[in-house]
């Protein structure tokens, strides 16, 4: 990561209400390209809210999103051009099943890209074998074991060529064996340069691929740092008391 380069995702003063609950309270946080940053902290403290906020499918009440230089909550902003530059992998892996591994890559080129058929299928099927899938692009989901079936939805998301990627829980719906495969590839994308934001319970992968981890509570970014201060030699007490309570479990 270069010193000083531009942020890629640049969140000033963002703040998230559901009626009365304050879910957001002024979060600030820059992410620079080639950067990962892990998201850690306790349920209902903001994460996947903050996630979700960063491409509108949730609407922040205040607060500002710089994206690769594009202003994301002006009325004027085509915000389905921004997702396609920001890819989302979701818990839930969202596919069709009524469509091919192939076929599920290839829907947003052909409906949102306009690409032909052919060029769209070698796109999609070129994302597969990245995510190590190239021998299931004719499987149906229901074929596929669950750690396949995020891939592909990881492969969906690579396939629009997106600057940066967000990943909200991408293990938390998998059987225990079946996480490394996933993990795998984030560490491949990773290593191949991809802008990440991960909100994860994979400390391990936190410890090992992050480039800096944040730990939010209640709302709040309480504490950043790299991963080595974070799990090593927390600051701050709301963060030694969710890291011990971590390593008890």
């Amino acid at each position: 990561m270069a010193p000083g380069a531009r942020p890629v995702l640049s969140i000033r003063g963002l703040r998230k209400s559901f009626g009365s609950v304050e879910v957001l309270k002024g979060i600030d946080l820059d992410v620079r390209a080639r950067e990962l940053v892990f998201v850690i902290g306790p349920s209902g403290s903001g994460k996947s809210t903050l996630l979700r906020c960063c491409n509108r499918l949730e609407e922040p009440t205040d607060g500002s999103i710089l994206f690769d230089g594009i202003d994301v909550l002006s009325p004027r902003t085509d915000i389905n051009a921004v997702r396609r530059r920001i890819g989302m992998v979701f818990q839930s892996f969202n596919l069709y099943p009524h469509m091919t591994a192939a076929g599920n890559v290839m829907l947003a080129l052909r409906r949102v890209l306009k690409k032909g058929r052919a060029e769209a299928d070698a796109i999609a099927r070129a994302a597969l074998a990245r995510v190590g899938l190239a021998d299931k692009a004719g499987s149906y989901p229901g074929e596929l074991s669950g750690g396949q079936q995020q891939r592909v939805a990881i492969a969906r998301a690579l396939a629009l060529e997106p600057v940066a990627v967000l990943f909200d829980e991408p293990t938390s719906a998998l059987d225990p064996e079946l996480v490394g495969s996933v993990l795998q590839v984030m560490r491949e994308l990773r290593e191949a340069g991809m802008t990440m934001v991960v909100v994860s319970h994979e400390m391990g992968f936190a410890r090992a691929a992050a480039d800096r981890v944040l730990f939010m509570d209640q709302g709040e970014i309480v504490e950043e740092g790299p991963p080595a201060q974070i799990f090593g030699a927390p600051r701050h007490a709301r963060t030694r008391a969710f890291i011990e309570q971590i390593v008890r479990h």
